[in-house]
């Protein structure tokens, strides 16, 4: 990486900033996902390679603004696990992984602490995030992570549903308060846009409804968020599972039709749904 960014060296890399690395390491990090899901071992091994590229990069960049190196980067690394793992490295007891977690995020709050004293503080958070067990979170990432993070450090100070069929009695109530806006919805109500361009066929919507009806969208996922963390799963890995299992039966359906010269456009809702039902049939295999 030195060598990349030396005078001497590859124009394109002596370019790059922070900045412009930012979307690259965003999607080096879902394709290391993708690998993991598609169970190819060989492919994850290229991407961990790739991710760890986007790691040198930064050091590389930091060091030349004498900021850290990659081994600052790496002694770090090292201390936190050492400091967070006390059941290993030291004194302390935890039997369960549940312990474990609990001594963690203890140890993360205490650092977030010592942090704000030091001579060179993080950031400071805004006044009414000072003491919150939120602080942290950051909402730079993508919505559904956030969201299973606000929620699980919230149920970890108690605030959570004491069953998950109180989530299913919340999911309910979302879903009707979503219904009781769309009574304002301009007649003749919601309809599915039009073929061909995007937002042909969309019914005008006053702005102040748009908005509630976003919020209480938002709720519904909020709760489905909290539904998969109750049942200690991963949104975005399962939406993201099944954005791959529409794609496949949707591209079969395709090729479907592309046997018989048409498109999808060119064929029925009722021809395309009894496809819809052959592709899942082809999925799930012959019956016994």
């Amino acid at each position: 990486m030195e060598r990349l960014r030396a005078p001497d060296g590859c124009p394109w890399d002596r370019e790059q900033t922070f900045d412009s690395i930012k979307p690259y390491t965003v999607e080096e990090a879902y394709e290391v996902l993708e690998a993991i899901d598609n169970r190819d071992w060989p492919e994850l091994a290229g991407e961990l390679g790739d991710l760890l590229l986007q790691v040198l990069f930064y050091a590389e960049m930091a060091k030349e603004q004498s900021s850290f190196s990659i081994d600052d980067v790496l002694d770090r690394l090292s201390s936190k696990l050492i400091h967070r793992h006390p059941h290993v490295f030291g004194d302390m007891k935890a039997d369960t992984s549940a312990e474990v977690k609990r001594n963690w995020e203890a140890l993360k709050i205490e650092e977030r602490k010592k942090r704000g004293t030091q001579e060179n503080p993080v950031p400071p958070v805004k006044k009414d995030e000072k003491h919150s067990i939120l602080a942290g979170v950051s909402s730079a990432m993508p919505s559904l992570p956030e969201a299973c993070k606000l929620s699980s450090r919230a149920a970890q100070a108690g605030f959570d549903w004491p069953n998950v069929e109180g989530l299913f009695d919340k999911l309910d109530e979302e879903t009707k308060e979503l219904r009781e806006q769309l009574n304002q919805f301009p007649p003749p109500g919601p309809r599915p846009q039009g073929r061909g361009m995007a937002g042909s066929g969309r019914t005008p919507v006053p702005e102040n409804l748009q908005a509630r009806l976003e919020e209480e969208v938002g709720d519904l996922f909020f709760v489905l968020v909290n539904i998969a963390r109750y049942l200690s799963l991963d949104p975005e890995s399962a939406l993201r599972k099944t954005n791959r299992k529409f794609k496949r039966r949707f591209q079969w359906m395709e090729a479907r039709l592309q046997e018989s010269a048409r498109t999808v456009d060119q064929t029925s809702m009722e021809e395309l749904e009894s496809l819809w039902q052959q592709a899942k049939r082809e999925e799930s295999g012959p019956s016994v």
